[in-house]
């Protein structure tokens, strides 16, 4: 058994180490001294990071990226903190992507949130109530190319459509894309009920238009409501007609309060 082992070369598995490394992005530093499986890198940022040289192949490959553990934890605090909120530390069930936050511009309650929700504002603060059901949101249509002249319409809702489409529904940050409208609606909760009725209206008027989910797999986080290109003009007509009814009911509501005001000074 031992006569049939070829031991490999010291230099030539650095040699190999240091390729690896280069096409992944970092650059080689030194093993661990504590752990064989493990060296230290220098991250794109300049940070040095620890990592397993098997994990260092898989980003070499493209199967994931190469995460900075700093950057991360800068961008996790941008993020809270655009959204009123403070990053306290790390999930203390060891979930990678939860994070503790607390609610610094509001009623100061701590909370377990996932990072990717805390992006996109899809969360309830435990505390006060304050999210996505009871604050403003918008319904929207995006255009995105899929392949060269072939394009897809989403519709859906979101508080920030503009971070769901640099964010978060697609997979390649190069891919074409397009907010085409957007509409107020009071509450994320009313935005939700009226998509619902959006796409049911849709699936009858026009069956067989909304495009099967292995048409767009490979392209957008998302697994349904993603329409072929011929019916964006219905899309953008239909939320038309949304935004003007929303318009009216916003008259009539503000024309009550004033009025219910004025019998309250005079009684």
């Amino acid at each position: 058994m031992l006569m049939n082992f070829q031991p490999e070369c010291p230099h030539c598995v650095e040699a190999r180490w240091q390729e690896t490394a280069r096409e992944a992005g970092f650059e080689l530093l030194r093993r661990d001294p504590q752990d064989r499986h493990y060296a230290f890198y220098r991250a794109l940022c300049g940070h040095e990071v620890r990592r397993q040289f098997g994990s260092v192949l898989r980003v070499a490959r493209g199967e994931f990226g190469p995460e900075c553990e700093a950057c991360q934890e800068a961008r996790d605090r941008e993020d809270a903190r655009a959204r009123g909120w403070d990053l306290v530390g790390a999930d203390p069930k060891g979930k990678a992507d939860y994070r503790i936050y607390c609610h610094a511009d509001g009623c100061g309650a701590l909370s377990r949130i996932t990072r990717g929700n805390m992006v996109t504002g899809r969360f309830t603060c435990p505390g006060c109530g304050a999210g996505w059901s009871t604050e403003p949101s918008y319904l929207y249509a995006m255009r995105f190319e899929l392949q060269p002249g072939k394009h897809a319409v989403k519709l859906g809702y979101s508080r920030i459509p503009e971070s769901r489409l640099n964010y978060q529904l697609h997979r390649d940050p190069e891919l074409p894309r397009e907010l085409l409208c957007k509409v107020p609606m009071r509450t994320g909760r009313h935005a939700q009920r009226i998509e619902k009725r959006a796409h049911k209206w849709l699936a009858t008027q026009h069956p067989g238009m909304e495009l099967p989910h292995s048409e767009f797999a490979a392209y957008l986080r998302v697994k349904s409501e993603v329409y072929r290109a011929e019916l964006e003009p219905v899309i953008l007509r239909l939320l038309d007609r949304i935004a003007r009814k929303e318009a009216r009911a916003a008259t009539k509501s503000f024309a009550r309060q004033r009025s219910r005001s004025k019998r309250m000074r005079d009684s």
